[in-house]
């Protein structure tokens, strides 16, 4: 590489790229974007080829591609691959520090040739509902948290999964939660997560111990949502990466072992003003605003419709279960875990929605979109609330679509959702997603020959 072409490049990138090349040649550039899972796709490439290439193709079908490696051909005209063109977002740049070589990751754009965002590219779904957020003077901020499990090794997918074995040679045990003790169980695997974000510039705002065995909750900071999407997007591969350091495999799977609770991916909603800068959940005075109660009538009304980006698997719903600290329910509380909404205890500035609902499979950029959409449906139609619920929501029947192919039902029926997504967007999808559960009907289970083989 050139060094003009070194100089061009590190001008383009953020101080914490800059900082880990100091004194370092670029070996690899990871070109990559996001499919529908949230799999990283893309190009690895030559530092040098990186610096002087501004733009490169792949073609559109790596987002009509099934989880199991299969195409949802049907949701084009004519299965013809078009290529797309991929430009870096250089603000997304960030070390792989777990490479034997010196590597970087960046996120790009991706357009059409015609300079059009894709509409069915994820990161591009989260930036259009954003848009529309920002087209009415608003900004949206999220926080989410990070639910998943640290198991054993397992290459045998008929084998059941296992907690991991940790220092003191016992494996992790279950209802463990926010124990120190249970964390330092693996806390080589902690530590190599603490240090990688450092080396990324990932900001960590706090890491526990949750009840299940071996399962662990990372918190990250509020923020804009493409970037704190891109952040967890970067995050689920990180934690991999580490966990494989050390013989353990990290896994975001809704439902990995069976008694144990799920992973969710909880989102906490605020929203500002563009003019002010102030929450508009938040009166002068303190109180609630209308547009608080709005926005929470939007997720109620419109949550089922999403209810398949939130849980995009055959696997999430074996998470809605009563009483394993997964919501059932579209209910809205204070400070109630046992509803779908919850409203946290925090000062008026801080007035914010925490949508339960979500699992950690879901795509990050598909997730935080749809919950969003729904709520600024609640904001445009001025959609009222139930009534706060007090008690335990669990005892209620569940207003949560039961399977993968009742939601994709409530998907196809909820055109004011497809519009604020984008109508190409979840015919796509719907797809794709119709696919995957017609794939998963084929497969015989091992309940099924433990109890049908013989008695029926």
């Amino acid at each position: 590489m050139s060094s003009n072409s070194v100089k061009e490049l590190l001008e383009k990138l953020p101080e914490v790229a800059r900082a880990y090349l100091e004194g370092r040649a670029i070996d690899e550039v990871e070109c990559i974007v996001a499919d529908l899972a949230g799999i990283a796709r893309g190009k690895a490439m030559p530092g040098g080829k990186f610096a002087r290439q501004p733009f490169f193709y792949l073609p559109n079908s790596i987002f009509f591609q099934t989880i199991t490696g299969d195409w949802a051909d049907e949701v084009a005209d004519g299965f013809t691959e078009p290529d797309m063109v991929l430009t870096p977002d250089f603000s997304t740049a960030t070390p792989a520090p777990w490479t034997a070589d010196t590597t970087l990751q960046v996120i790009h754009d991706i357009k059409d040739q015609a300079g059009n965002p894709v509409p069915f590219a994820p990161r591009n779904v989260l930036k259009r509902v954003v848009a529309l957020y920002n087209e009415l003077g608003l900004d949206p901020i999220v926080a989410p948290e990070m639910e998943f499990y640290l198991v054993a090794p397992n290459t045998d997918p008929a084998r059941e999964i296992e907690p991991p074995m940790g220092r003191s040679g016992r494996r992790a045990a279950a209802r463990q939660a926010y124990s120190m003790s249970a964390v330092d169980e693996y806390g080589k695997v902690i530590d190599d997560i603490y240090d990688f974000a450092e080396i990324m510039g990932l900001e960590i705002d706090g890491i526990l111990q949750e009840g299940g065995a071996g399962q662990i909750e990372l918190n990250l900071r509020h923020g804009d949502p493409v970037k704190l999407a891109d952040e967890m997007f970067f995050f689920k591969r990180m934690i991999r990466e580490a966990a494989l350091r050390h013989d353990t495999y990290a896994t975001f799977m809704a439902k990995p072992i069976e008694g144990e609770p799920g992973s969710a991916m909880h989102i906490h909603h605020s929203v500002v003003s563009l003019k002010t800068g102030e929450n508009i959940f938040s009166n002068p005075d303190g109180s609630e605003t209308p547009e608080f109660m709005h926005f929470i009538g939007g997720m109620q009304r419109n949550m089922p419709a999403v209810i398949a980006l939130l849980a995009p698997y055959v696997n999430s719903y074996r998470r809605y279960v009563p009483d394993f600290a997964a919501p059932i329910n579209l209910e809205w509380g204070r400070d109630n875990r046992t509803t779908g909404l919850r409203v946290p205890v925090s000062e008026p500035a801080a007035r914010r929605v925490e949508n339960r609902l979500p699992g950690m499979d879901c795509n990050p950029y598909l997730g935080i979109a749809a919950s969003l959409a729904c709520g600024l449906v609640g904001l445009i139609e001025k959609t009222g609330p139930s009534d706060p619920f007090a008690g335990d929501a669990y005892q209620l029947q569940s207003g949560v679509p039961r399977g993968l192919g009742d939601a994709l039902g409530l998907l196809r029926a909820n055109k004011t959702i497809q519009r604020t997504l984008g109508e190409e967007f979840c015919r796509v999808y719907s797809a794709v997603k119709e696919l995957e559960h017609n794939e998963f009907l084929q497969v015989i289970s091992p309940w099924e020959r433990q109890h049908l083989l013989l008695n029926v």
